[in-house]
This record gives structure tokens, sequence and C-alpha cells, in this order.
């Protein structure tokens, strides 16, 4: 049996706040995920969880109430939803492998890693660092409750199960967010 890793339970807080420190866990469980001394198994269910928990709290509350401040633009919010939808879908490939020790996992958490160290980077630029200078600190506070209480349920929904990744994927499919030309360039190979 696995130990469960604590992916933090904030009940409030400055949003900016509670989405870097989520950041810095997802880096730490990365480093984890690329140990294969560590039970990558368990570190693989906790990243789903939290990714699925951050990223729909993130774009039922953040991305909408920094898009009515003008914090962000409409652009800067759908390119976060579109790489929250490609860190599934790379998440989804990490779920999917049977073994954590074959060059397979290596590769699909070495793509997982580039689509999450990606968004992170972009989303500290160009989503935070306007939070900080257009949003004042109440309202950074009560989308902090907000984002929090959204993360939590999402937690105790068990969001990062391999069903729900493959559901999100799929809708994120329909709706657009992936994008399908790598599939088409490896079509046109054959």
């Amino acid at each position: 049996m696995s130990t469960p890793i604590d992916l933090g339970r904030p009940i409030s807080g400055d949003v900016i706040d509670l989405i870097l420190e989520d950041h810095r866990r997802f880096e730490s469980l990365m480093r984890q995920l690329r140990d294969s001394t560590s039970d990558r198994d368990a570190v693989r269910r906790a990243l789903a969880a939290l990714h699925v928990a951050h990223a729909e709290a993130e774009e039922k509350y953040v991305y909408p109430t920094l898009r009515r401040k003008d914090a962000i633009t409409e652009h800067e919010a759908e390119h976060g939803e579109e790489e929250h939808a490609e860190g599934h879908e790379a998440m989804l490939k990490v779920l999917e492998l049977k073994g954590t020790d074959t060059q397979a996992f290596d590769d699909a958490v070495e793509e997982l890693a580039t689509a999450l160290n990606h968004h992170l980077t972009e989303e500290e630029l160009t989503i935070l660092n306007p939070a900080r200078d257009e949003v004042g600190e109440q309202v950074r506070a009560d989308l902090g409750k907000a984002f929090a209480t959204e993360r939590n349920a999402q937690l105790d929904a068990d969001c990062g199960s391999i069903d729900n990744v493959r559901r999100i994927v799929e809708a994120a499919e329909k709706e657009g967010l992936l994008d399908d030309d790598d599939d088409e360039d490896e079509e046109s190979d054959d």
C-alpha cells in the first residue's frame, strides 16, 4: 500500500500565493516522478489529482475573474485552458502506462514535464504578474477562497482518476482545445 502524498488543503489566501504554492508542488512531484526509487505510481496519481483540481479551479474562478477585471485578455485565458488540456493529455499518457520502470514511462514523463514546465512559466509571467498589478488585495483574497474551495472539492471527488482524466481529455478534444496537427503530420508520414 502506498503512502498518500500531501497535496495541501488551503482554505483561503491570496489567489496568487495559492497558485504559486501549487506550482511548487507540481515541480516537486515532477522531481519525484523522475526518480526511479520513488513510489512512481503514488506520485503520478497525486500529480494527476493536483493537476485536474488546480486547472478546474483556475478555469472556473481565476481566469474569468481576471478577464472581467481586465488583468488578462480573452486570448490569455483561452491559451491557459489550452495548456491545461495539453497537460491533461500528457498526464493521461502517464496514467495509462501499466509499468513505471519502462522507457515508455520515462518518455511519457518527459512529455508531461515539458508541457507542465512550459505552462507554469508562461502562467506566472502572463497571468499572475498582471493579476498582481491589476487586481486588488480583497479581490485576490476572495478569489483565493473560491479557488481553494473548488480545488479541495475536486480533490474530494477523486478528480485525478484515470476515468475522469480521460473524460476531460475527450471533452477538450471536442471543444477544439487540443491541436491535432501532430497526429495529422504522423499520419501523412505513413
